[in-house]
């Protein structure tokens, strides 16, 4: 987990819009950022994501559709986001979440070249249609 810099902005504003998929969140400073589930998704600080080095960062793949579930506190630092496919195990700290509101932009298309070089896909894996065939 990113800790918390001294003199890093700190929200003033978190909101959710489900529908949309996309959490804003307005800083102290003044600075707005929109993040899509997804992007906080495939970005999540936890261990599983992001490994626990440098070049151990575990490509995530079929997040498109993913939205968040619940946003809680932790302390004065950081939230935890729950996500519709059960992942909530990092911690994203202010200074986090503003790096990434700084960097966005790099972070994706970097994210989409990787996703490119591994033939993967945004897409959620669809799970075979069973309604028409029978059991004998």
């Amino acid at each position: 987990m990113a800790g918390l810099t001294k003199n890093t902005p700190y929200p003033t504003e978190i909101k959710l819009h489900t529908k949309s998929r996309i959490l804003d969140i307005a800083f102290s400073d003044g600075k707005a950022f929109q993040f899509p589930c997804e992007f906080l998704r495939v970005f999540s600080p936890s261990a599983e994501v992001s490994g626990h080095g440098p070049g151990q960062e575990v490509l995530q793949t079929g997040k498109k559709m993913v939205n968040i579930t619940k946003i809680e506190p932790v302390g004065n630092y950081a939230i935890q986001l729950n996500f519709t496919d059960g992942h909530n195990t990092g911690l994203y700290s202010w200074d986090l979440l503003y790096n990434f509101g700084l960097n966005q932009d790099k972070m994706w298309q970097q994210y989409l070249q990787r996703m490119v070089e591994a033939g993967a896909s945004r897409e959620p894996a669809t799970r075979p249609n069973t309604a028409n065939h029978s059991c004998k």
